[in-house]
Parts: structure tokens; sequence; C-alpha cells
């Protein structure tokens, strides 16, 4: 059973990296689900988690992309479908249809793609497909989210009842408007609506003169709205009219919500598996922005990554345009605690962090930014002590709470624990806190756990050089500047460059030698000795990188001497075989002479012939005898190696012709120079250059010394001004 308790989640900022997942989603109910992800109890619902974001992050790249997902919330609904004659209003059941229909596209999709999406089809295929509720609605709800008028009957009967009084209505009412504005009694605006009835816009002065009701007044008082008496009826007939039209409406949407209610269990199911589909969308997402991938799930107790980045420290640098350096760690049965020491600033509490909170997001079904042939294993217990962990409200020192944390580090701790310890056993007398902290690391170490730590305290960094399956590292730093440069080292503790950093930020020497004169000569000599390992280290990496690099150039310049030697080879060799070719052509050829002048002078038919026989049987014993199956395997090779060769020509033909195309469209890109007598110029793909002697109507004299020739100016391209 996985268990990650809040204060690892709180140490690690886990809530950070969920507030980023919540803004990415495109629901109410995805963003509320976001922010209470945390890592998976069991390795079964986490590999399933791992394999839908994978899935869904592979869809990018493929044609056949995950459909919409979003949706309204329906919670009202259910809420009114979950209490007895209630009843929803056709905007309530849209939102139903709208629902349905979604989740009817996304599991039709997954289950014609099932082979693309293995996982999300396995997930969708346990949610109920239906076209029940959809139908149902469509019956009564028309496409704009009115009732129909052939909903029922009486609706129908009621609907034409209305339409006739409003016309009714209308025509009166437009009689009436003419009439008394013929009469100049109606203002410019003519009429207006009060209380969702037409009334005319009546001068305050001819009130009385227009028999209705008054239903108001401008706010200068200049205008009367009066409703004409004659429409007054037709009013009072096409409101009970609606009432009745109103209460039939009810009853319909009161049937169908009765209909609709049995399916109050499915349309939650339906909500709960968009909204877990809009949290899949969101981590993938996340981890497209930092090219987040799945790592090997390993079964053995392993945890190699490579290039990792803290995802957060990432996105942050990202935004400000700096780089962020990745890490490479790696913990096994053989290499289960790492003790990371060296300068403040350097980079081991972010080390730290970044192996912590990749290992929670991993846990929790996210995508990580490591090398994909990275290899992790599950943790069942995640322990963190990192920051300043001061409790005010328990009046705790910072001592008396690490204490309290490494008690309860005593209970967790087993070989499936993960730990990390951030200046382990600061924040008491050195040697007796140090004393303390090498004894809790003996008992971890006992236990068989994993875990990082960092620290000042030289015997950690010495226990961890005794103990087979402890492995002292140290984060590289600039031997000469003393600047960090953010990357681990695994094998060889980390020298504090106590005083050379101070002497570096300009104390005062004496000063210096006085503060090494109170500190014991042994600790001195030893933290001195792993600084001058550190430097001899980085010059020693870098004369490697060096030779690798002078190594490779080497490597390159060999095999490029071995493709020169094979192509001079393979000419040479061409070579050779004309020559024989030719060499035979010469022989046959003196012989063919030879035999020909002896016909010449003796004419004799039989000789000539039984002469030729004997060459041709010569040069045929040469020959090896072919079937036709070689032969045509011959031809075949033949033509294959021409079509190669055609293949090849052609390619060499279409780059002359894009090169060709590209010098035209530069050329003519060129700004064009106004030629003048006395430039010197040359005929357009010419190569003799000659000047102008005169220039007129678009044509140049051009003088070549020997001879002169008139010539288009276009023609002509420029060389050189005349000096």
């Amino acid at each position: 059973m996985i268990r990650i308790s809040d204060k690892t989640l709180k140490d690690l900022e886990f809530n950070t990296v969920l507030n980023h997942i919540e803004e990415l989603c495109n629901t109410e109910h995805g963003k509320a689900k976001a922010l209470q992800i945390i890592p998976f109890s069991t390795k079964e619902n986490l590999h399933l988690a791992l394999q839908q974001v994978f899935e869904y992050k592979s869809s990018y790249l493929n044609d056949s992309r995950i459909p919409n997902h979003g949706f309204d919330s329906i919670n009202t609904e259910l809420k009114l479908l979950g209490i007895e004659n209630t009843f929803l209003e056709s905007f309530n059941l849209k939102k139903i249809i709208s629902i349905n229909l979604t989740v009817n596209e996304l599991l039709t999709f997954f289950r014609k793609n099932k082979e693309l999406y293995p996982t999300l089809y396995q997930t969708s295929n346990t949610i109920t497909f239906t076209k029940e509720i959809i139908n149902l609605i469509d019956t009564v709800i028309d496409k704009f989210g009115e009732v129909k008028d052939n909903a029922s009957p009486t609706l129908n009967v009621l609907r034409k009842n209305i339409h006739e009084v409003q016309g009714k209505l209308n025509g009166s009412f437009g009689r009436d408007l003419s009439r008394y504005n013929s009469l100049g009694y109606l203002d410019d605006i003519k009429e207006s609506i009060v209380d969702n009835r037409r009334v005319l816009a009546v001068k305050a002065m001819y009130r009385r003169k227009v028999k209705g009701s008054i239903l108001g007044n401008s706010k200068t008082g200049s205008i009367v709205y009066i409703e004409p008496e004659a429409t007054i009826q037709f009013s009072r007939a096409l409101n009970n009219l609606q009432y009745e039209e109103r209460e039939e409406i009810v009853k319909i949407l009161k049937e169908l919500t009765n209909k609709i209610r049995p399916f109050s269990e499915l349309l939650s199911e339906y909500q709960g598996y968009l909204s877990d589909i809009d949290i899949i969308a969101a981590k993938t997402k996340y981890a497209q922005k930092f090219n987040g991938v799945l790592p090997k799930i390993t079964e053995d107790r392993e945890l190699t990554v490579k290039d990792a980045y803290h995802p957060l420290l990432y996105l942050n640098n990202q935004e400000k345009g700096e780089k962020t350096y990745p890490q490479t760690i790696s913990l096994d049965k053989d290499n289960r605690i790492i003790v990371i020491s060296g300068p403040n600033a350097g980079g081991k509490s972010i080390t730290l962090k970044t192996i912590g909170l990749l290992q929670i997001m991993l846990q929790s079904g996210m995508l990580i930014p490591v090398h994909e042939y990275s290899r992790m294993c599950l943790f069942n217990t995640v322990l963190t002590d990192i920051g300043d962990n001061q409790s005010i409200e328990n009046h705790l020192s910072t001592y008396s709470y690490r204490l309290k944390n490494m008690n309860y580090f005593l209970k967790k701790c087993n070989d499936k624990t993960l730990f990390l310890i951030d200046e382990f056993g600061t924040g008491s007398d050195p040697e007796l806190g140090g004393a303390l902290a090498e004894a809790f690391l003996e008992v971890f170490y006992e236990r068989e756990s994993f875990g990082i730590i960092t620290t000042h305290y030289a015997n950690l960094k010495m226990l961890a050089n005794e103990l087979p399956n402890m492995t002292n590292a140290n984060m590289l730093f600039d031997s000469r500047t003393l600047e960090p440069l953010f990357k681990l080292y695994l094998g060889e503790a980390g020298s504090s460059f106590t005083f050379e950093v101070a002497q570096k930020n300009g104390i005062p020497y004496s000063l210096i030698n006085k503060a090494k004169k109170k500190v014991e000569r042994g600790k001195i000599r030893f933290d001195k000795s792993i600084a001058n390992l550190q430097r001899e280290r980085s010059k020693l990496q870098k004369t490697t990188s060096s030779l690798k690099t002078k190594e490779q150039k080497t490597e390159e310049e060999k095999e490029r001497l071995d493709k020169i030697n094979k192509r001079l080879q393979h000419k040479l060799e061409s070579y050779q075989e004309l020559y024989d070719s030719n060499q035979r052509m010469i022989y046959l050829g003196q012989k063919l002479n030879e035999i020909s002048e002896k016909y010449f002078h003796n004419k004799k038919k039989r000789e000539l012939i039984d002469e030729f026989m004997k060459i041709v049987q010569v040069e045929n014993s040469k020959r090896t005898k072919q079937t036709t199956k070689q032969r045509k395997a011959k031809k075949a090779r033949q033509q294959k190696v021409v079509k190669e060769v055609e293949k090849k020509v052609e390619v060499i033909r279409e780059k002359k012709k894009e090169q060709k195309k590209i010098e035209e469209k530069l050329e003519k890109e060129k700004p064009k120079v106004i030629l003048k007598i006395g430039d010197r110029v040359r005929m357009i793909d010419g190569k003799s250059i000659g000047t102008i002697d005169t220039l007129e109507k678009g044509k140049a004299v051009v003088n070549y010394g020997i001879f002169t020739t008139n010539v288009a100016i276009d023609q002509l391209e420029f060389v050189e001004r005349k000096k």
C-alpha cells in the first residue's frame, strides 16, 4: 500500500504542480479534481493512469486526434432529478443532451481506435453508450432549446390560438397607430414596449383624446404611454392563452423529467468520466511544457534518472530566458544512499528536491522531464526533511523539530522507503549533532532504505566512504573561480571551500589565518585534501574532454581517408578493367587485320573462315556459359544499376534547377546598377570585359579594345565603375 504524507507533498512543492495542472483544465469539475490529485495507493491504478496520459500525448502525433471533451456542469440538473415532482427547464435539458453527445462521440472514437489507444478504450468501455436520453429530449425540445409545438395536441392548439390572437392584436394596434399618427397625437418615436405590451407614445397634451389604458410616462413627462382600448381585450385573451401555454409546457416538462430521472446515475457517471478525461488532457499539456516522458517502471529496486530537470525551476527559468542544468543520479541495491557535500549555492538542495518531486509526480500519474532511458521503481513511502523546519505553533526549535521528524523516520523507514534530508544533523553542536546524525544514518542503512542527504559534516562523508552501499558525491565547482557548475559528481566527497570562499569574498588573510589556528589541524588538512582532489579532478576532466575531442576528430579524419581510399581503389579497379578490355580489343583487331591481309593476297575463303573460327573458339573458351535465369538476373542487375544512375542524375538535375532558380531569384532581387559611360561591363553569361563608350535609347556601344559592339543595356552586367 503506497502512502505519501502531506508534509512530504508540501516540502516538495507538489501543490504548485497541481495549480499548474488546474490552470490547464477546461472544465470546473476538472479544475476541482486537479487540486485533489495525490499519489496513487495501488500500482495497478498508477500504471493505468500513466498509460492514459502516455496515450493521450501520443494522439498529438497521430492523425486520429481525440475529440473535444469539454462540458458544462450538470450538478444543478442532477440535484433536481434527485427531488420528486421537480422538473427541468428546456435549457437544463439542452445541457444534458450536450454532455450525452460528447460522451457518445468519445466512446465511438475510442471504439474505432482501440488499437491506437488501448488503455483509454479500456477505461471508456465501462461507460454505457446510449441515445435514449437524446431521443427522449429531441421529441420535446427543438434545436433552439424551445418546447416543440407538437410536444402535445393541447400545446399545438394553444400555440395556434396564440398566433391568431397575436395577429389580431398587431392588426388592431397598427390601425390605431396609423390613425393617431395622422392626427398628430403621437411623438416621433410613435410606439414603445411597457410590461411586455405594445403601447402608443402619445404627446402629453393629447392624452385625453386617445382612448385606452395609461401604462406610464417618460422621465420628462412629455410622453404618455397608452395601450389602445381596442387592443386591451386582445391583450387579455393573449395573456390567458400564454398562461395556459406555460401550464401545458410545465406538464410536458414534468413528464419528460420523470422519463429522464432513472438515468440520473448514468448522467453523474458521464460527468465523472469527462472530468477524468479533462485531468488526463491537462497532465498531457503540462508534460508538453517540459518535454515530459514516461520512464521505464521497474520492479527491481532501482532509481536511475538521466538528464532530470526540476519542472518548476525549468518552467520558471524558461520564462526568464535562463538555462536550467539537468542532473543524472542513480540509486540501486549496491548504492542505496548518496551523501552530497560541498559549498552552499552549488545546487545540492535543488538536486534533492528534483529527485523527490519527480518521484511524487510519477507516482501521481504524470509524465516527468527526464531522458526516456531513465529507470524508476515505486516507493511505498517518501520521507522528507527539507528547509527551515522551525515550528512556531508547537514552540519547537529547528533542532527539536528535526529530532521529532527523525523519530517519525525511524518508525516508517524500511526497504521500500525513499528518504530525502537537507543539511542532515544541523541545528545543534556540530560534533554532537554530527554523531547523532551518523547514528540515524546507520539505522537507515541497516534497514536498506534508499536515500539522498546533503551535509557539511566530515564524519558523514567518512561513513559514506567506509560503507559499501553508500556513496559520496559533490556538486562541481570551477577550481579557479569557485563558481558552481551545477553538476553532480558521484564517488567523491566535496570540500566546503570555507576559507577559499572567504578569501575570494575579500576577508583579510590575517583573519583567515587566525581562524585556521582555532580549528584542529587534522580537519583543515582533511578539507584541504578534498579541495585539492576536486581541483585535480577538474583539471583531469578538462584534459579528458580535450583528449576525447581530439580522438573524435582523429576518428572523423580516419573515416574520411578510408572513404577516399575506397574511392581510389574502386577507380583503380575500374581503370584496370578498362585497360584489360582495351588490350583484348587491340589483340583481336590485330588478329583480324592479319587474316584479312592474308585473304587479300591468297583469296582462300576456307582458310579465312578456319582462322576466324579459331579466334571465335578461343574467345568463347574464356566465356562462362550462363543459363537463361542467370542472363535474366545479370540483365536485371544491369537495369537496376542504370535506373539508380538515372535517379541520381535526375536528383542532380533537380538540384541544379533549384540552384539556378535561387540564383535567378537572387539576381532579380539584386539592386540594378544604373550604367554610365566609362563603366566596365560584360555580357550576361559572358567572360570578356569591355568599356561603355556611348549610351543612347537603351543601347550601349561597348569597346573591347580590338573591336566595338552595339548591345542592349539589359543584356549587360556591371563589373566596375570608372575610377
